[in-house]
């Protein structure tokens, strides 16, 4: 007999996380993909193997298996947090282990005409306060290869123009690391201080109806770009600015990954393989394309 007799679920679940060691962002992520689990159980019941049929249930979604892995982890940690608390009376979530997923990047960033059309793009722009605030956004994120949740976090404070220092606030980290800046980069940001008369707080702050003058959000800015993105028919993601910087750094410094880690933040030197392979793919892809120039149907 493998159900659970005792009620499990809260009727706060989403309270369930509150004493989580976690950022507050990804606090939100979970209680944003917390739901389709708490639908799953009171449609289903609960059982030891709910977890297990949860995952079939993901297997069927046509989600990449990036995001099926995200929903997956956020019912782990709840039921784990569950059985913590001493509300569920066993770990259901042992020996089921996460989909598998490829450490290839299937995903491109911006290639060379998409970096240089979205440039012309945003030097053509009339000059406003508004489109002052996109140049600077974009010069964080395709000149010096910000994430954009290190965006969003940036305080004014955090400029140090004069000295070509910005401090970020890295993925996964408790402390901020300066890192320099480039020349054209103070240009934006400076005009994008004057013109917006920016002078404390949030560098960035949301226009939206819901949100103005509140920080902006990962999602709000991912909304920004991807928006310019299809006005530019780029079809890429918003992090394919971070890969651009990257493969650029790469090029120009064959080799040498752990200079360009440097410069990209990266803990790992696995992941800027993958980078260094995508751009050894893509040369290669193109002498191999020579080789069957002739070969028309």
């Amino acid at each position: 007999m493998n159900t659970l007799v005792q009620p499990i679920i809260p009727k706060d679940y989403n309270a369930v996380f509150d004493n989580l060691d976690v950022a507050e962002s990804t606090r939100i992520d979970y209680c944003y993909r917390l739901p389709l689990f708490v639908s799953f159980v009171n449609l289903h019941g609960f059982t030891t193997n709910t977890y297990l049929d949860y995952k079939k249930h993901l297997r069927a979604m046509t989600w990449s298996v990036s995001t099926k892995n995200k929903h997956l982890i956020v019912a782990r940690v709840f039921l784990k947090e569950l059985h913590r608390q001493g509300l569920i009376p066993t770990d259901i979530t042992h020996n089921v282990k996460a989909f598998k997923q490829s450490k290839k990047h299937k995903k491109r960033g911006l290639n060379d005409a998409e970096a240089k059309r979205l440039a012309t793009w945003l030097s053509e722009l009339p000059d406003t306060p508004e489109n002052d605030r996109l140049k600077a956004i974009f010069s964080l994120l395709l000149l010096q290869g910000l994430r954009l949740v290190e965006v969003c976090r940036l305080d004014v404070e955090d400029l140090d123009l004069d000295n070509e220092i910005l401090s970020v606030l890295g993925k996964g980290q408790d402390d901020k690391e300066p890192i320099l800046l480039m020349p054209q980069t103070i240009t934006y940001l400076r005009q994008y201080l004057r013109s917006n008369e920016t002078k404390e707080g949030a560098l960035f702050r949301s226009n939206s109806h819901s949100r103005m003058g509140q920080r902006l959000s990962t999602r709000g800015l991912r909304e920004i770009v991807m928006v310019i993105f299809k006005k530019l028919h780029i079809h890429k993601t918003a992090h394919g600015t971070r890969h651009y910087y990257t493969s650029q750094l790469l090029k120009i410094m064959p080799g040498h990954l752990l200079d360009v880690a440097h410069y990209t933040r990266h803990r790992s030197v696995e992941m800027l393989r993958v980078y260094d392979n995508r751009n050894r793919q893509d040369y290669t892809l193109d002498k191999v394309a020579a080789a069957f120039a002739g070969i028309n149907f």
